[in-house]
């Protein structure tokens, strides 16, 4: 597979497509599963992107949807075809995440809150395991080994140099004395924290224990938004079984002012370093004291 291509991305701008032209046709999506004899469930999956698409299916409903520009027909069937093969992440086996990961690998930007811990794509490697480890205990080392493995595979996009991804981060303080692995490695990850926060397409925010009442008590959530334009934007919830993607561009808009609202309550990106620096100070003091 080329390596410019992202499967869920495709499927993602694929199923938008069939959508757009069956809406142009005036079917209804029962119409439209009944003309193509399959279930109403598979055509409404197909135009989420939540499945791969056959080139025969495609080719079928765009004669269904009265399509005639063959060029376009073609076009379709060949983002079909690449719809249908396999992301970077499958080389490590089955992963909950594998949706989230295709969509983040082909994202231009994310904003993102995290009320407990320190953001996926900004932690260090000892941080992360440590983590990975003891929070999903079921994992045998192997599975946590392919897990931190796909996790700084991920962080790739930080360094990408011709198209680095943009990452705004908006962190509760006490994720900076949460003690995730003893003070050794708090220090390393908050130093790290730090280092990435220089980057100018970073900015890391941290939203003071003071503030009260605010739009992120409900939870962590993620916004990221795609060369498609705003309108491609997806909100992902992380929960513990079952992740979530919101897709509505009201959803999205809605996540997109709590962020805001969030960036605007928390203390500006030059105090938010010097607050990770005393944090770091007293994980160094913890160390010196054990």
């Amino acid at each position: 597979m080329a390596a410019n291509i992202n499967p869920t991305t495709r499927r993602r701008r694929l199923g938008a497509e069939l959508r757009r032209l069956r809406q142009a046709s005036g079917l209804k999506s029962t119409e439209a599963a009944e003309r193509l004899m399959v279930s109403q469930p598979k055509i409404s999956h197909m135009e989420n992107g939540r499945r791969a698409v056959s080139p025969r299916d495609v080719r079928d409903l765009c004669v269904i949807y009265g399509v005639t520009d063959q060029l376009l027909v073609d076009s379709l069937m060949r983002m079909a075809q690449e719809s249908a093969q396999h992301g970077w992440w499958t080389a490590y086996g089955d992963h909950p995440q594998s949706v989230y990961i295709g969509l983040e690998t082909d994202a231009a930007s994310i904003h993102t809150y995290q009320p407990l811990v320190i953001p996926a794509l900004l932690r260090t490697p000892a941080y992360a395991h440590t983590l990975i480890k003891e929070t999903i205990p079921p994992l045998t080392p192997e599975q946590a080994d392919r897990r931190l493995k796909v996790l700084l595979r991920r962080q790739h996009r930080l360094y990408d140099t011709t198209s680095p991804l943009r990452l705004w981060a908006v962190l509760e303080e006490s994720v900076l004395g949460r003690e995730i692995g003893g003070p050794d490695v708090m220090r390393e990850q908050l130093e790290h924290l730090n280092t990435l926060a220089t980057e100018p397409h970073i900015t890391v925010q941290v939203l003071p224990a003071t503030v009260g009442a605010h739009p992120g008590l409900s939870g962590q959530f993620s916004i990221l938004q795609f060369t498609d334009g705003p309108q491609a934007g997806v909100v992902y919830l992380e929960r513990f079984a079952n992740d979530l993607c919101l897709e509505k561009q009201s959803d999205v808009q809605c996540y997109g002012t709590m962020h805001e609202h969030l960036q605007a309550e928390s203390l500006s990106p030059d105090r938010t370093r010097d607050l990770i620096t005393d944090a770091t100070k007293v994980h160094i003091g913890a160390t010196r004291r054990s």
